[in-house]
């Protein structure tokens, strides 16, 4: 078939940049940091068996040391969380998806605690596409109205309402999202 008529395949030939090479802006990474121009695409999925928690409110969320980093090129990474280690009660389908060229077709959650509600705060992608079946179990968060931390290090939200990464002082960017980023 021609990619002309898969849009997949459409979507996956749009990316320049696939990790084999930094581009000429990317930070040169310190010490102890690695760069998100060095992750590939498709993205690798690695388990991270850091501490990591999501807290709304004060209320405990998520915690886990079994997460899944997804590594994309010129992201931050996106963890998923095993749905055993979340506080699935909270978690109210929110209608609505979008397709990922890499995961598959991914499932949007609120959380919903009494009468408050964070929208679209969570998604998952309860059947992957070859290559990221072990998310199949697992949800992830934005970090922007939730306290989120990686062994006790509180993480900054990748910028851009639509991307989920989670930066921490051990990557190097810059990272998609930030003004500017739209041609990478």
């Amino acid at each position: 078939m021609s990619t002309d008529n898969d849009p997949l395949a459409l979507a996956r030939a749009q990316w320049r940049w696939r990790g084999k090479d930094r581009p000429p802006f990317a930070a040169v990474p310190a010490p102890g940091q690695v760069s998100v121009w060095d992750f590939p695409r498709p993205p690798a999925l690695l388990r991270d068996t850091r501490e990591i928690v999501v807290c709304w409110g004060g209320q405990e969320i998520a915690r886990t040391r079994g997460a899944w980093a997804v590594r994309e090129t010129a992201h931050p990474p996106t963890y998923y969380l095993p749905l055993a280690d979340v506080r699935t009660g909270l978690l109210v389908a929110a209608g609505g998806g979008s397709v990922c060229e890499w995961k598959g077709p991914a499932r949007y959650w609120d959380l919903v605690q009494g009468a408050d509600r964070l929208r679209q705060v969570g998604w998952s992608y309860p059947h992957p596409l070859p290559g990221a079946e072990p998310l199949a179990d697992c949800v992830a968060f934005y970090a922007h109205d939730l306290d989120c931390t990686v062994d006790g290090a509180r993480v900054t939200p990748q910028a851009g309402s639509f991307y989920g990464g989670w930066i921490t002082a051990d990557v190097a960017g810059p990272f998609k999202g930030e003004p500017g980023s739209g041609g990478w």
